[in-house]
């Protein structure tokens, strides 16, 4: 057997490691980063490809246990703090853009992914923007370092803080770009506080309509967003599930299915990292994107622990 087969053959057995759920959402992260920066991925374009279509999958398969009316609750009573959020960490992002005198495409995309829903939103606001590929590339690359750290240590400091699975949840799903990091994090910290946060975050995700439809009247440009399929899923499986209740063993089942999904979905995007990817990011959009998002996390934590969101 040649090493490269033993590197295909390790690869798959912790993919399958990790989806058997054994392996816990940060391990398995930790488990594919330490794999490539080791012996490099040896399906790193599959890994790609397949992450993106099985996080979705996964985000879909949550739904099976969320109520479809907590869903309408949230975006009923988020309404107006949604949209000053939003808003503001656009703004605060502007303005870090130009003090680290980054380029004002990956300063838009960085800032609108971390007023939104990280990638999701990048994608999104792309084409609006006319944003070149490598600054495209950039921002997914930060956000995803963002997303790994986040996994990482906003479980330890929401025990710190003695946080509630509800505090928690709602402070994941405001303060963690992608959704699927906000899932994974919240995974981590109980069954409460993921079905809360995944509500949340992808009700704030279909803000991305709205806000890039206002900023193609500032780039004067006719390219349109749509919500993004894998949120219309989630809410069909949590429709499902509130007027289906007959059905409530088979939607669990998917549930559970969703849940070991994720967790070898980490391990892929873990093993996607590259040093290319580390290297070509650069100070200067790390820097403010990090600022950025240190300082809309230290603040929103605040207003938690102080009950003024709730």
């Amino acid at each position: 057997m040649t090493s490269q087969s033993i590197k295909q053959f390790s690869f798959i057995g912790l993919f399958v490691l990790c989806l058997t759920g054994f392996i816990g959402p940060a391990f398995s992260l930790l488990l594919g980063l330490a794999f490539t920066l080791i012996f490099t991925n040896p399906y790193l374009s599959l890994s790609n490809q397949a992450s993106k279509w099985l996080l979705k999958l996964a985000v879909i398969g949550l739904g099976f246990n969320v109520d479809f009316n907590d869903v309408l609750e949230v975006g009923r009573s988020s309404f107006v703090l949604t949209i000053v959020s939003i808003t503001a960490i656009i703004g605060l992002g502007e303005i870090l853009g130009q003090l680290f005198k980054v380029n004002k495409n990956t300063s838009v995309l960085l800032s609108f992914g971390t007023a939104i829903c990280g990638g999701s939103a990048i994608a999104a606001m792309a084409p609006v923007i006319k944003a070149k590929q490598h600054e495209i590339a950039v921002s997914l690359a930060i956000v995803f370092l963002l997303n790994g750290l986040a996994l990482l240590i906003f479980p330890a400091i929401g025990h710190y803080f003695q946080l509630s699975q509800e505090q928690f949840a709602i402070w994941a799903a405001l303060a963690i770009h992608d959704t699927s990091s906000v899932v994974a994090t919240a995974s981590t910290y109980g069954p409460i506080a993921v079905g809360i946060a995944t509500t949340i975050k992808l009700t704030r995700a279909m803000w991305i309509i709205p806000y890039t439809a206002l900023a193609g009247v500032f780039w004067k440009s006719e390219e349109k967003a749509s919500i993004p399929l894998f949120i219309v899923g989630f809410l069909f499986a949590a429709l499902i599930n509130t007027y289906l209740p007959e059905y409530s063993s088979f939607w669990q089942l998917g549930y559970a299915g969703a849940k070991h999904v994720l967790y070898a979905c980490l391990f892929l995007v873990g093993s996607s990292v590259s040093l290319a990817m580390l290297k070509q990011t650069g100070w200067r959009p790390l820097a403010m994107a990090t600022l950025l998002w240190c300082i809309v996390s230290s603040v929103i934590l605040l207003l938690i622990t102080d009950g003024v969101i709730n």
